[in-house]
């Protein structure tokens, strides 16, 4: 079966009239200046070498390749083919920490990167080794949101991940095991497919059973893994206005890594935990997730052609090279053949 994938570009042979129509022009125009100068019998003894059918050749076959080319960007297609393709990969959910605590640095320097922004580059890190695999955004701070549902569209997850920032969850805390719940429920319900939750945190859970709903998660086939950010040594929290950040006494508020809580959660849900201050953090975290069996995830159905404008395309340019070599004036072996009398012979 033959076929065009864009059929509107016929319209573009709307142009061949046009065409033509500017090449009459132009010889009726050419033809009234000659006539400035004499009768054109006269003037065509003048010019022997030229020919009356050359110019009609080259616009014939300028407009056969233009005809070709708008056949080419139409696209021609023959031998349809339903293909199927199996897309396979694993799921994943993030769990980012959006608390005020993940403002204090990620280090022992006070002036040093944040949390929040270190917890950025390693996932983001993280969703570029994605291939076919799904991924969604879940940020916590005394509550749980969604802020991406699982989604192949990893230009949309870096755009949401880069938006976030600890101002998006109205309440203050770190619920950490409402995040996991809420991660836990927001996967698709393909059976077959392997699930991790990745929690990104600097571990100080006040709200909730984070232990208890990473066990839960685990006996739903849910892997759940942690990366703790933060100093252990604890740091200050920095304010907007340059001021940092104090208790109802007007304390000044630090803030430490709980490694423990953090290491007890992933145990929990037979995961990883992983040091956020680790150079090869990211690393550590993708190579874990790819231990994960991949299953089937979708899919996609498509109907494959076999592409025909190759042969369009030599012919355009055999076309093109006809009317270079074909120039205005007669063919110098052909001088001397009349198609039109016969010579009266004496």
């Amino acid at each position: 079966m033959f076929s065009f994938a864009n059929p509107q570009y016929f319209l573009l042979l709307l142009i061949i009239p046009l065409l033509l129509a500017l090449f009459l022009l132009a010889k009726f125009s050419r033809t009234r200046n000659l006539q400035k100068f004499g009768h054109l019998e006269v003037l065509a003894k003048l010019m022997p070498d030229t020919s009356k059918y050359m110019p009609w050749i080259k616009i014939t076959l300028q407009l056969i390749a233009v005809a070709l080319i708008v056949v080419i960007l139409a696209r021609p297609r023959a031998g349809a083919k339903d293909q199927k393709v199996k897309v396979h990969g694993i799921e994943v959910m993030i769990a980012l920490d959006v608390s005020n605590s993940m403002m204090a640095s990620a280090t022992d320097d006070p002036n040093g990167v944040s949390r929040l922004q270190l917890s950025k580059m390693i996932l983001e890190k993280m969703i570029d080794n994605f291939e076919n695999d799904k991924v969604g955004l879940i940020v916590f701070a005394g509550n749980a949101y969604t802020q991406l549902p699982i989604t192949t569209d990893y230009v949309s997850a870096k755009m949401f991940l880069n938006e976030v920032s600890t101002k998006m969850v109205p309440t203050q805390g770190t619920a950490i095991g409402a995040a996991i719940k809420l991660a836990a429920n927001s996967f698709t319900q393909n059976s077959k497919s392997q699930k991790a939750i990745v929690v990104i945190t600097d571990g100080e859970n006040h709200e909730d059973d984070a232990v208890a709903a990473a066990t839960d998660a685990r006996k739903s086939g849910i892997q759940v893994n942690v990366i703790g950010i933060g100093s252990t040594k604890g740091s200050t929290i920095p304010l907007g206005n340059g001021g940092l950040f104090k208790d109802d006494n007007g304390n000044v508020v630090t803030t430490c890594l709980d490694e423990k809580t953090a290491q007890e959660i992933a145990a929990a849900g037979k995961g990883a935990y992983i040091s956020g201050g680790s150079s090869d953090a990211a690393t550590t975290l993708i190579d874990h997730l790819q231990k994960l069996a991949k299953s089937d995830l979708q899919t996609f159905e498509y109907t494959q052609h076999d592409e025909q404008f190759p042969i369009f395309a030599w012919l355009t340019l055999a076309f093109l090279i006809l009317d270079i070599f074909a120039g205005n004036s007669k063919i110098s072996w052909l001088k001397n053949i009349n198609f039109f009398t016969k010579e009266n012979k004496k």
